[in-house]
């Protein structure tokens, strides 16, 4: 898969910073096995997940030596069940137990990640809402963390871009109110979508009339969404798109996309994301 050329670079910043904080350990590894014996590996599921990482893992044994050889079983967005082989190594002995740690930090983080989502989103399967993370990663992981929620039939949030600016609380009041802070943002250009973060029915209803396309609705409960999509019914075609935000966990997502708003976003994605059991196993002869 040809990844964008910003990605390829983050994915080279991470990888690089990742290795240089595994310098020290990496260097005592080095010096306990011969440099000419070559061993393999494979990487296999201990539980059912969606794979995801695979272009740090290929990023950080290119970087420690070319001819380490990866074979992928599963690709990202793919589903693995328990002992399921999701790829085999074979390289220089040096280079394959100095990145094991790094890559296994990588590709466990990063399936967690596809994985959750994959629940969340089947958790909303026939409604109308699709499942967004949001800009709350783990530091310095964001373009990561994004890559992953796509591996696992999320989409990503359009707030981290150029492209659109969420209003929130602070914001509002910065600028004398809902009404005000829209209009200051129409100056930012036609190109750029406006989006207002709302918290209780007064606030959605002066966004509605502030004619904005999008509304995030924060900390709403479920009847309350479901008088929010009402509400906004009210204004036709005037209505706006409907986000639901807050840290919902899968098992939460089908009630609030049964209110039915367009969009959830929840930094249990990229937040509360467990690290699933992979394990990558040596075979020395």
């Amino acid at each position: 898969m040809r990844l964008p050329d910003d990605l390829r670079k983050d994915i080279g910043r991470t990888v690089a910073e990742a290795l240089v904080e595994d310098a020290a350990n990496r260097q005592m590894t080095a010096s306990l096995v011969d440099a000419d014996k070559v061993v393999g590996a494979t990487v296999v599921a201990g539980e059912s997940l969606v794979v995801a990482g695979a272009p740090w893992v290929e990023a950080i044994f290119r970087e420690l030596d070319e001819r380490v050889v990866i074979d992928w079983y599963l690709y990202d967005g793919q589903h693995a069940e328990t002992d399921d082989v999701v790829c085999k190594l074979v390289g220089p002995a040096q280079a394959m137990l100095a990145g094991e740690r790094t890559a296994m930090n990588f590709l466990q983080t990063l399936s967690a990640t596809a994985t959750k989502t994959a629940a969340a989103v089947a958790a909303a399967a026939g409604t109308r809402a699709q499942i967004l993370d949001t800009p709350r990663t783990l530091p310095g992981l964001r373009r990561a963390q994004a890559y992953a929620v796509a591996c696992g039939g999320g989409a990503n949030t359009p707030y981290t871009g150029n492209d659109a600016v969420l209003i929130d609380a602070n914001h509002a009041r910065s600028a004398g109110g809902i009404r005000d802070a829209v209009a200051h943002a129409g100056t930012l250009g036609s190109a750029v979508q406006v989006a207002v973060a709302v918290h209780n029915s007064d606030e959605l209803r002066e966004a509605l009339d502030a004619g904005v396309a999008r509304i995030q609705l924060v900390g709403f409960t479920t009847g309350e969404l479901q008088q929010a999509v009402s509400s906004n019914s009210d204004y036709g075609y005037l209505a706006a798109e409907l986000e639901a935000t807050g840290s919902y966990e899968p098992e939460a997502i089908a009630a609030v996309a049964a209110a039915g708003v367009d969009y959830i976003s929840t930094t249990a994605l990229t937040q509360t994301a467990d690290a699933v059991d992979l394990s990558m196993v040596f075979r020395i002869d």
